[in-house]
This record gives structure tokens, C-alpha cells and sequence, in this order.
């Protein structure tokens, strides 16, 4: 593989409610657009939050300006709150649905969205629109309900298109703010049949039952024979370390799940890009080795993703790789880059988009790597 392009999608504005620009996404629709998502913030954690859009009409190679489709303050349940992240889903040609997460800003004034005392979150609530119009207007949003077990969600993937018509939604529990006890961290599939209108339970797709192992950032994608692979962010609570990217893979539409294969890397990892022939492209961030954004190529999504075609598509000289993060996920505000999110373009391409920068402005930035033949 190899980078053949690369630039920014979007620059910050540091000083401003655009200084960081993180949580980036990117839809390739059937109409030869390419949507980017993006969350805008004074900071990493912060208020002032919104989502942005950026379209290009050249498969990732030039970006509009920047604009933002939907209110960045939204009230939920008589709450004030602000959305934080945006993915789209393309599931009829024109007709996407968009998946939002929204954060409580007010039941909580001025508190961050961890807690690091309880290790718990601010009250958080899945959001959906639908456009069929290619993402020009949408509809008013609507609520997916949560079960109680679940707590504050947190959204970690795009809406999945499974073989069987179905939709997919990737969501990971929370303890509430103040909660006290042990966290069991579970991550989840829900399914609907109806285009997202309803939900069903919750079905366990990266879950310790002891509590020790904790399943973060399940990204997942559909290959072209409709099977599902999951890929989770791995970090034990008594070593206090990050473990090795796991792999999980269902035949039966998200179901039911294989044993969690180690992927032999560690870190975060990126929304696979599914290609047509089977292939998958994955990234992942290496914070605490190299200190970069890495990407590799598996034959098959069940196979191997060789070292012979890894590919590096960002460094940070000062990125503090090596050094501890006794807070796991908790000390991420500290980061100033990550994120990777993978898309398959129509020309069989596959582009990438991140966010890089300093403490005080972090861009969303993109790499379109030509995958061989």
C-alpha cells in the first residue's frame, strides 16, 4: 500500500470554538460525494461542541468549507445538551442515517465528560436523523432507548448494514456520574427492522464478566459476503495496561460473536475500510510504541493483517510514546492526535482521516492510500 495523497479536511482555529477538531468520520455515497464529519470544541472536552460536515466532489482529494447541518445545542428530556459525534450510514442509494451522540450539559454544569473519581459519565443519549436527499435536509431527530443495564451510551460506530436488511448500532455502557461501584464494561450490537425506528436488546459483542478487561471503541464493518468484524480497544484494570487490538467475527448478522482473536498491535483501533473483493484495510493508533497512526492491509476479514504491508500515515515526534497512562482512557484529553477512521472510495482507494496537531489546535487531516491489485 502506499500514500498516493494527503492534506486537511478541515483547519482549526485555536483560540476559538474551533480549536480542536476531533472525532473526524468520512461516508463515500453512491452519488461520487464524500462526506466528512467532525466534531468542533474550544477543547477536547468542553460545551461549546458542534457538529460540522465538509463535502469533496473528487473522492477526498479537495474539501468545501466547513458547515453545520443541525443545531449544536439540542435539548433532550428538558436538558440542555450538545451532540458530540456524528456517523452516517448510506442505506438506500440517497437515503443515509445519521447517529449522534448528545451530552447532558446541564444536569452537570462545568463537569467534564469523565469522571475520574467514579470512572463514570456525564448522562449521554443516542440521536438519529434521517435525509433522502444525500445529507442536504434531514428530519427532526429521534431517540434510540437505552435499557437501563447500559447506562449513559456511548457510540462508537456507524449504523451497520447487514446482509439480512437489517440495521446494526454499536453502543458502549457507562456507569452514571457519581456511581461508585465496580464498572463491568461491556460493548454491544442493537438491531432494528424498521430503518432504526425501534430497537432490540442489547447483544453482547466484547464483555469480561469479571470486570477486569475492558472493551473500548468497537469498530465494525460488513465485507461483501455479509459477515460482521468487530474490532475492540483492549485495556486491563489491574496491570493498567493497553493490550493488544482483539478481533471478533459473526456469520449471523452481529448475533452471535466468535472467541476475541489477538490482532498481535496494540492501541485504538480505526473504522475498517470493507473493499469489494473481500480485502480489509484497517488503522490503528500506536500512542505508547512508534507514537504514530499505522495502517495494514488482511486478505480477508478473517485473515491476517501482515506486517509486510503496514504503512505509516502519521508521526509525532513529541507524542510521549513510551511513557504511562495510569488513567487508561481517562488521561485521553491529554492526546493531541488519533482517531483513525478508514472508508473504501469507488475507485478502489481507501482514504483515511484523523486528527493531528498541538494541545491548543488539532486539524482533521486525511491520507487516500492505493491499495495493489
Amino acid at each position: 500500500m502506499q500514500i498516493v495523497a494527503e492534506g486537511i479536511v478541515s483547519k482549526s482555529e485555536p483560540g476559538t470554538s474551533r480549536a480542536t477538531l476531533t472525532f473526524p468520520t468520512v461516508a463515500a455515497l453512491s452519488n461520487g460525494t464524500t462526506i466528512a464529519t467532525y466534531r468542533t470544541g474550544s477543547s477536547k472536552d468542553c460545551d461549546d461542541n458542534a457538529i460540522e460536515f465538509s463535502l469533496s466532489e473528487d473522492q477526498g482529494d479537495t474539501w468545501g468549507d466547513p458547515f453545520r447541518p443541525f443545531d449544536s445545542s439540542t435539548t433532550i428530556r428538558g436538558k440542555r445538551g450538545t451532540i458530540a459525534i456524528c456517523y452516517l450510514t448510506e442505506y438506500e442509494p440517497a437515503r443515509l442515517l445519521a447517529a449522534m451522540m448528545w451530552i447532558d450539559r446541564e444536569s452537570y454544569p462545568g463537569q467534564g465528560l469523565f469522571n475520574s473519581e467514579t470512572e463514570g459519565c456525564l448522562p449521554m443519549a443516542i440521536l438519529l436523523t434521517e435525509s433522502t436527499d444525500f445529507g442536504r435536509t434531514w428530519t427532526p431527530f429521534w431517540e434510540a432507548p437505552m435499557p437501563e443495564e447500559i447506562g449513559p451510551p456511548s457510540l462508537t460506530n456507524p449504523i451497520l448494514v447487514m446482509k439480512d436488511g437489517s440495521l446494526g448500532m454499536s453502543i458502549e455502557s457507562n456507569k452514571t456520574y457519581h456511581d461508585t461501584s465496580k464498572w463491568y464494561q461491556r460493548a454491544v450490537l442493537f438491531h432494528s427492522s424498521d430503518g432504526g425506528r425501534t430497537w432490540g436488546q442489547p447483544v453482547d459483542s466484547g464483555f469480561d464478566p469479571t470486570g477486569r478487561i475492558y472493551n473500548w471503541d468497537q469498530r465494525a464493518g460488513v465485507g461483501p459476503d455479509g459477515r460482521v468484524a468487530a474490532y475492540l480497544w483492549t485495556y486491563d484494570t489491574e496491570t493498567q495496561t493497553y493490550l493488544n487490538i482483539h478481533r471478533r467475527i459473526s456469520e449471523d448478522a452481529g448475533r452471535t460473536w466468535s472467541a476475541a482473536e489477538d490482532l498481535g498491535f496494540t492501541d485504538q483501533p480505526s473504522h475498517p475500510a470493507m473493499l469489494e473483493d473481500g480485502r480489509v484495510v484497517f488503522a490503528w493508533v500506536d500512542r505508547f510504541g512508534s507514537g504514530s497512526i499505522r495502517a495494514r492491509l488482511a486478505a480477508a476479514i478473517d485473515a491476517p493483517f501482515g506486517s509486510d504491508s503496514e504503512l505509516v500515515i502519521y508521526e509525532q515526534a513529541d507524542s510521549a510514546a513510551g511513557n504511562e497512562d495510569a488513567a487508561g482512557a481517562l488521561g485521553l484529553s491529554m492526546w493531541s492526535y488519533g482517531l483513525p477512521y478508514t472508508e473504501a472510495l469507488p475507485n478502489g482507494d481507501v482514504l483515511v482521516v484523523y486528527y493531528a496537531g498541538s494541545e491548543s489546535a488539532m486539524d482533521v487531516r486525511y491520507a487516500r492510500i492505493r491499495v495493489p491489485e
